[in-house]
């Protein structure tokens, strides 16, 4: 069964940033996107942002011109970076892949990492 593993997280100062990563624990055939989600206390997961096996992105209103996300799809990774970070960004952050097989989506999450930024 694979494992996708994020690290990254951690307790930061508002303005600041911290860089996630996700890798699986083998190899992820056909993968059609990966992408990262978060959840806060309380509240619904809701899309982050998202990159597609052909390098196209799309991000939360709420991040844009602030995080980044990328990928080495050799070896399935996804990054993202987080700048100028907000209190209202605090969340567990999760990544997810998606993979198509004979057109039949997969879906794997990650366990999450917390991330916290202090005011």
């Amino acid at each position: 069964q694979v494992q996708l593993v994020e690290s990254g997280g951690g307790l930061v100062q508002a303005g600041g940033s911290l860089r996630l990563s996700c890798a699986p624990s083998r190899s992820i055939p056909n993968i059609n996107s990966m992408g990262w989600y978060r959840q806060a206390p309380g509240k619904q997961r809701d899309l982050v942002a998202t990159i597609t096996k052909e390098g196209d992105t799309n991000y939360a209103d709420s991040v844009k011109g602030r995080f980044t996300i990328s990928s080495d799809n050799a070896k399935n990774i996804v990054y993202l970076q987080m700048n100028s970070l907000k209190p209202e960004d605090t969340a567990v952050y999760s990544c997810n892949v998606l993979s198509l097989r004979w057109g039949i989506p997969y879906n794997y999450w990650g366990q999450g990492t917390q991330v916290t930024v202090s005011s």
